[in-house]
Parts: C-alpha cells; sequence; structure tokens
C-alpha cells in the first residue's frame, strides 16, 4: 500500500515533466506512449507503459536520451499505482523473452514469486548476459532487504543524473 501511495504522488510530483516530455515525443510522430503486454508475478500478464522511444523499428535521437536516463520508464508509476509492479523487483518480460531466456519452466518459478519492477538488481549487471541476469534475478528474491533495496534506489537514481552506463559502473565499483 506505500508503494502504491508512494508512487502515485511521484505521479503526480513528475506530471509537468512527463507530459512535456510525452509533447515532445509526440512531435517526433505517432503516440507518446508505448504499452506492451508483460508478465508480473506468478507470470500474470498485465500492461506496462513507457515513453516512445523508437519509431519504424529505429531509436529516435530523443529515444535515446530518454533511455540512457530512463526518463521513458515514468509512466510505470501508473503501473506501480495500479498494483501491477513495485518499484524494485525483476524486471517484467514479454512472454517472447521469457520463452527466448528459457524461463519459462517450473524450475523458474522462483522469479516469477515476487511482483516485477521498475527498476532491479539485474538492471545494474555489467554486461547483458542471460545467465548472469537470471542469477541476479535469483539473488535479489532470495535476499530482498532494505540494504539492498537501497543500493538499487541509489543506483537508479544515479542513472537519472549520470546515465545508466554510468551508474553501472558507480554500481559494481
Amino acid at each position: 500500500m506505500i508503494q502504491r501511495s508512494l508512487a502515485l504522488a511521484l505521479a503526480v510530483l513528475v506530471s509537468p515533466l512527463v507530459a512535456a516530455l510525452a509533447l515532445l515525443v509526440r512531435l517526433d510522430g505517432g503516440p507518446a506512449l508505448f504499452r506492451q503486454t508483460r508478465l508480473g508475478a506468478g507470470r500474470e500478464p498485465f500492461t506496462i507503459h513507457k515513453l516512445r522511444t523508437m519509431r519504424d523499428g529505429t531509436v529516435t535521437p530523443l529515444g535515446r536520451v530518454l533511455r540512457r536516463t530512463g526518463l521513458d520508464e515514468l509512466p510505470q508509476l501508473i503501473d506501480i499505482a495500479r498494483g501491477r509492479m513495485r518499484f524494485i523487483g525483476p524486471r517484467p518480460l514479454t512472454e517472447a523473452d521469457v520463452v527466448r531466456l528459457e524461463w519459462d519452466g517450473p524450475e523458474r518459478d522462483l522469479r516469477w514469486g515476487v511482483p516485477p519492477g521498475l527498476t532491479g538488481y539485474a538492471q545494474f549487471a555489467p554486461v547483458c548476459d542471460r545467465a548472469l541476469s537470471w542469477s541476479l534475478d535469483e539473488f535479489y528474491v532470495r535476499h530482498r532487504s532494505a540494504a539492498l533495496d537501497l543500493k538499487i534506489t541509489a543506483a537508479s537514481c544515479a542513472a537519472l543524473v549520470l546515465g545508466k552506463q554510468r551508474a553501472k559502473g558507480w554500481f559494481w565499483g
């Protein structure tokens, strides 16, 4: 309940920024929001919301900035307020990604036992690797704590200022 209330308050607070960014995305052509079905806790599907960063299969110049700073993720505050996600947890994946990564078997149920997060431990992995991402998600689920959440939160805030790549170096450095 606290996360949902905090997400709603933050969504209201950042709504002028999101509105301005949405207008810029809209001026680039096409819709401002990207919606996609992802799998949440218990592998239940839900719709995730992000600012659109691509056009015709290519990341736009504005999209590059939005992704680097993580600002494209701000509409997910509404997904948290709705109770579909939390601030921290394994990232929600599409069903196709789950199959491609081979994370669809019952031996992978642990990851799906917690709600997905806006950010998570695996998002700060030094490299994008299926086995590493799995082990970091599994570690997070098994060792969730206020201290770990605080470290992930600090790294996520640093990503807004420094960019994701530099925040990854700070996180692991």
